[in-house]
């Protein structure tokens, strides 16, 4: 979980000195929404693999493969949100969006690796 933490920590620095460093127009005015989003998702993912690991590892792929799925649900959904919305400049929305579901992915999937290293 400290990686996650600290994935978006770095991410609001990106987010917060873009203007000053040039990067303005590639990053999205909702940028925070779309953090803020990230950070929620992956602590409540990090507490589902944290009780997938406690009660019964056979289980664990399940509350895996679940916390997948739900991820992806509540992604399509907060999209379709601000598609709703009428969000201004959708596309540089979208891409924003889908760089940090890969990032976030990429740091879950990485830091679950580390963990289950120790089980192998």
């Amino acid at each position: 979980m400290l990686r996650i933490i600290l994935l978006t920590v770095v991410v609001g620095l990106i987010f917060f000195l873009a203007p000053y460093i040039g990067l303005s127009e590639y990053i999205h005015a909702d940028k925070w929404f779309m953090l803020a989003f990230y950070a929620t998702l992956s602590y409540f993912n990090h507490l589902l693999m944290q009780q997938g690991f406690a009660n019964d590892r056979k289980h664990f792929i399940e509350f895996y493969m679940g916390s997948i799925g739900a991820r992806l649900i509540l992604s399509l959904v907060f999209i379709g949100f601000f598609i709703y919305k009428g969000t201004p400049d959708i596309y540089t929305f979208i891409s924003n969006f889908f760089v940090l579901y890969l990032c976030y992915t990429g740091f879950e999937i990485y830091d679950l690796y580390r963990n289950l290293r120790h089980f192998s």
